[in-house]
């Protein structure tokens, strides 16, 4: 491929219609808003949802069970996903969002036992399973929770 054959995507160049420039246009006088109502008018139309008066969908259905909303998220990480780190390190949340283990921390992290360990490592977080406990102090490791 040389520089002279070099193109934009087919597409990506879309022009952008102007409206109201003249009847010859097709798209002048009304500018393709049709004659009067309400989507004629300037800041006309109507919210998302809603139905012309009809009871919309969104409160037609009924609600279900029970959200918390002081339930605590915390960030999942697996005891496998730990190997990637030195022997003798100190693992925290700071330390798993700079190996790209977790993108983020939500309110904390909790350590699961899928997987299996094989390095010594120091491992602070918000909770463990017990499998996970386990299997972190049998490779000679430690737990210390936040």
């Amino acid at each position: 491929m040389k520089l002279h054959e070099l193109s934009p995507a087919p597409g990506s160049k879309k022009v952008r219609i102007r409206v109201g420039r003249g009847l010859g246009s097709g798209l002048g006088k009304t500018s393709g808003r049709g004659h009067k109502g309400q989507n004629a008018r300037s800041g006309g139309g109507v919210r998302t949802g809603f139905e012309g008066g009809q009871m919309p969908l969104y409160r037609r259905l009924p609600k279900r069970g029970f959200k918390n909303v002081f339930a605590k998220e915390y960030a999942e990480v697996n005891v496998s996903s730990l190997n990637r780190f030195e022997d003798g390190a100190t693992v925290d949340p700071a330390a798993l969002v700079e190996a790209g283990i977790l993108k983020n921390v939500c309110d904390g992290v909790r350590v699961l036992g899928n997987g299996e360990i094989t390095k010594k490592l120091t491992v602070v977080a918000n909770g463990f399973t017990k499998s996970a406990e386990e299997k972190i102090t049998a490779a000679g490791g430690k737990v210390e929770v936040i």
